[in-house]
């Protein structure tokens, strides 16, 4: 077995991992959100279902400073109010919401980096 089957064999199974948190995250912290009026409308804006769930999990893990810069943004609608998000989750919703994003995020760049790597020819 090669050392690429191996890594993206590897990157899988971290981006299967990635996708049940962010199943119980959308069903534990988003849910929530959903339901509350001050929030309902502050999550961004859903392009795709579950969309929502990936803006919040990025407004509860990404440093203050970069999400005021989407807040400040003419794009600012895109993204998930992030102040208002995290007075209204607890340290288990922003802990859960951090893992998902991170291993999400982690996970797919993984493998767009290793598809590169191979057509590059490193794994030959």
């Amino acid at each position: 077995m090669s050392l690429l089957t191996k890594l993206v064999g590897f990157t899988c199974a971290i981006g299967f991992f990635a996708l049940f948190t962010f199943v119980l995250f959308g069903q534990i912290t988003v849910r929530k959100l959903r339901k509350n009026p001050e929030t309902k409308d502050e999550l961004g804006i859903d392009f795709i279902s579950g969309w929502d769930i990936l803006n919040v999990a990025q407004a509860l893990s990404l440093p203050s400073f970069l999400t005021r810069k989407f807040r400040d943004s003419p794009l600012s609608a895109l993204h998930a109010n992030s102040d208002l998000l995290k007075q209204h989750t607890n340290k288990f919703d922003k802990i859960l919401g951090t893992i998902s994003y991170v291993l999400f995020m982690s996970s797919g760049l993984t493998l767009a980096f290793l598809a590169l790597l191979d057509v590059l020819g490193i794994f030959d």
